[in-house]
């Protein structure tokens, strides 16, 4: 069925391209900090194992909300693990570790490149494809994750 909502089908497809991006983003973070949850160890356990939680539980809210929003652009969400290692922007690491400051600087540099990424895209949606409904979304999301890495940083004073 064809997908009648005031925006013309080339701008829906540079849209929902920069979604899929940022939806690989979000489930490469999602997996990220889940690591971090079940990988933790040291005197600040108890606090941050939850702390990570609440984050994975986020991230994965945000993932899904980012393929909604390419499926509402008449679009479908990328669902493979290999899609999503090529159009990320984040990096896997292996050598992560157990200390709890060493995964909050790591969950930060992801956050943060996020962030970056967001704010390259964010007035494009608006101004050169006059999606004004992604616009607003991702500035959502943007703020959500201002909000995390403020959290982290907060940690690492």
């Amino acid at each position: 069925m064809k997908t009648a909502i005031g925006i013309g089908p080339e701008h829906r497809e540079v849209v929902a391209h920069q979604l899929a991006t940022l939806l690989a983003d979000e489930f490469v973070l999602s997996t990220k900090t889940l690591r971090a949850h079940w990988n933790l160890e040291g005197p600040d356990f108890h606090s941050l194992h939850g702390f990570f939680e609440e984050l994975y539980q986020q991230a994965a809210n945000r993932a899904d909300q980012v393929a909604e929003r390419i499926r509402q652009l008449g679009h479908y969400a990328p669902a493979s693990l290999k899609t999503f290692l090529q159009l990320t922007h984040l990096t896997e690491q292996d050598d992560a570790g157990t200390d709890s400051l060493r995964l909050i600087r790591l969950l930060l540099r992801d956050h943060e490149s996020i962030i970056e990424f967001v704010r390259g895209i964010l007035d494009e949606f608006q101004s050169a494809h006059k999606d004004a409904g992604t616009s607003d979304f991702v500035t959502t999301l943007l703020a959500q994750h201002e909000k995390t890495a403020w959290m982290l940083r907060s940690h690492l004073k």
